[in-house]
């Protein structure tokens, strides 16, 4: 089985560079070797409230949090030319872009792979049908679900 990291994004509010939350997991020979939760400050700290509504994270809680360039040291290691696989790639790999250029931060190489694509079907449903634990909404859960269901197609294949 191949190794790969899965990346999940919560934004604070319709902005794609407004990062308040990073899921991250590296797999490694189909075991998980590396899980990063990190809140992130993001600019200004501004919330949509209906971002608030979907993922519950606050204002209160990133306050204090590192911005998008201080932990992006932390990340680019599981990032940079490596498999990146995200459930609604669309969504996550705009994110990390756009974030990154936001900061002025170099985009490394990745090869990016999409569950949604893989499976057209939406994450809450296929981890009902695959018995995947998913607290909808968490990066981290998020990205440990799409991790498990990556790992389901890797061994199909």
């Amino acid at each position: 089985m191949s190794s790969f990291t899965a990346i999940d994004f919560e934004t604070a509010q319709g902005k794609r560079w407004s990062i308040c939350q990073v899921g991250l997991v590296r797999v490694d020979n189909g075991v998980i070797t590396k899980t990063i939760n990190q809140l992130v400050r993001p600019p200004d700290n501004l919330y949509y409230y209906r971002n608030m509504d979907i993922h519950g994270i606050t204002p209160g809680q990133t306050k204090l949090a590192p911005n998008f360039a201080q932990v992006w040291s932390e990340l680019i290691p599981y990032i940079k030319d490596k498999t990146l696989v995200a459930h609604n790639g669309a969504f996550d790999f705009s994110c990390l872009a756009q974030t990154l250029n936001y900061y002025g931060l170099e985009k490394p190489n990745y090869s990016p792979q999409c569950t949604y694509k893989i499976y057209r079907r939406n994450l809450a449903s296929l981890c009902i049908e695959h018995n995947i634990e998913l607290n909808h909404h968490d990066a981290l859960s998020d990205a440990l679900a799409c991790a498990e269901l990556y790992k389901l197609y890797l061994n199909k294949k």
